[in-house]
């Protein structure tokens, strides 16, 4: 096997390591680097669960090589909330809905919402609820996931006061 050198930014840690060329990212940040938050379940990007944010940008991992993200700055869902012990905006708006059940999809929605909230061009109601298109959830019906992206829309996005 090929291997590669990478130097990427995980949860604002810096790691430089050796992977193979064909790892793909979400193998690597669960395997090698630790970041269980990061599901795979279909590994085809279908289901959105391993959904990470890669330089600003919501990104299914087990869709993308490791050796692609050389250079880059990920967040997992470990990453995302405050080191206080807060919850992220995006984790309080999905607890507030009760939006989860198993948990199994919950981490790449809550990625997939909190990249598409963290820029300038919050969207709307409408916009986040597209974004479900690319989550599968077996559990809920989707209800409290929906109400969470209301939430999120109506109270402006993420932003801390």
């Amino acid at each position: 096997m090929s291997e590669h050198r990478i130097d990427v930014t995980i949860n604002g840690r810096r790691q430089q390591t050796t992977v193979e060329g064909r790892k793909t990212l979400s193998d690597f940040l669960r395997i090698d680097a630790g970041y269980t938050g990061v599901h795979v379940g279909c590994e085809h990007g279908v289901c959105g669960a391993c959904t990470v944010i890669v330089d600003g940008l919501a990104v299914r991992s087990c869709l993308m090589l490791a050796v692609q993200a050389d250079g880059s700055a990920i967040t997992t869902v470990e990453g995302l909330a405050p080191v206080d012990g807060s919850l992220h905006p995006v984790q309080q708006a999905m607890r507030d809905e009760h939006a989860l059940q198993c948990g199994f999809c919950t981490p790449g929605v809550v990625m997939t919402f909190a990249a598409l909230t963290s820029g300038p061009d919050k969207p709307d109601a409408e916009g986040l609820l597209d974004a479900l298109s690319g989550h599968v959830c077996r559990c809920t019906g989707y209800q409290g996931i929906r109400r969470a992206a209301r939430k999120l829309a109506s109270d402006g996005g993420t932003e801390r006061s």
